[in-house]
């Protein structure tokens, strides 16, 4: 059996990958750099969006994981969000005559209509998905959360707000909440549902809906540092991010505020997800990894080690893993 999948190189494509190889099943990955894909898998290089190298993934195979997709709120990005996120989505699916694994978000539950460029696209992705299911296609629809993690291979947009928080670069944050969960849960549901052991039309991802103040006590509770933080509403910081998604179009470094963040913030709403692992396993597992990479000092990393023991100030001497 061949498992096809897109998004592979990405962040929950190569857990997901990982966790297939593990099972024993052969995959086959379509990339635009085959020095990304991992040894013991095939490769189709091309990208997404060509039908002629979609149409090579999918040959043979028993079912696809459609996990390409750019997931950014960078604002210098837009028409690469649509380009990949909703193309990308009709070209796979126009194309897959087997069962497909869309991976859509959480997010295009909150709001019909998005205001954010983002979410916007993942809902056209989905309404893609949503009409081939109603002609009969075998497609299924995942909704994962806000995922952290370790082993991020391009640092995506949760990790890095994870390193830019740990890095002092985040004093101001919006109310409201979102529904985080650990990429490894999330690859191992992707995992059941294309060998079979799911069935279904649908599937939250493995999450728990935090306010963005119980974040924030996560991460301190793991690391030992204070991190002092003040928290406005949601709504009345959406000039902030206007603001800084237009300098972020000229300015050539990254800014840590941005306005798709803050506007997930206000509109996320709880939705029934099955359970996800302890939250300081994977925030203390996603801040060793970034210490490990570099990304974070040992002090801007606090009380977690390298080796992802964590050591709480209360428990000096004793190590908690």
């Amino acid at each position: 059996m061949v498992i096809a999948v897109t998004g592979g190189t990405g962040f929950l494509g190569t857990h997901t990958v990982s966790a297939l190889l593990r099972r024993g099943e052969r995959v086959r990955l379509l990339a635009r750099d085959p020095a990304r894909v991992p040894d013991g898998v095939d490769v189709v290089v091309g990208d997404v969006t060509d039908p002629v190298a979609v149409a090579a993934l999918v040959d043979g195979a028993s079912a696809v994981l459609h996990a390409a997709g750019l997931y950014t709120f960078d604002s210098r990005r837009q028409s690469d969000l649509w380009r990949t996120n909703v193309l990308g989505t009709q070209v796979v699916l126009d194309t897959a005559k087997v069962p497909v694994v869309h991976v859509s978000t959480v997010g295009t539950r909150f709001v019909e209509q998005p205001r954010e460029a983002y979410l916007a696209s993942k809902v056209e992705a989905e309404r893609i998905a949503r009409r081939r299911q109603a002609e009969g296609a075998p497609v299924i629809i995942t909704y994962p959360p806000a995922l952290l993690g370790p082993d991020d291979p391009h640092l995506g947009d949760q990790n890095a707000r994870l390193r830019d928080l740990l890095r002092g670069l985040m004093p101001i944050w919006p109310s409201g909440g979102l529904p985080l969960g650990d990429v490894r849960d999330s690859a191992e549901q992707h995992a059941r549902i294309l060998t079979g052991e799911l069935s279904g039309p649908e599937f939250f991802g493995p999450a728990t809906f935090l306010s963005t103040r119980e974040y924030l006590a996560a991460v301190r509770e793991v690391t030992g540092r204070r991190l002092p933080a003040v928290f406005l509403p949601a709504r009345a910081m959406f000039p902030v991010g206007r603001l800084a998604d237009a300098l972020q179009r000229i300015w050539p470094w990254h800014l840590p505020a941005q306005y798709g963040a803050i506007y997930v913030c206000a509109v996320a709403t709880p939705l029934a997800a099955p359970d996800t692992r302890p939250l300081a396993e994977t925030v203390g597992d996603t801040v060793a990894w970034l210490r490990a990479t570099g990304a974070l000092s040992g002090r801007q990393a606090g009380c977690v080690t390298s080796g992802n023991a964590l050591v709480h100030p209360a428990r000096r001497g004793k190590v908690q893993s």
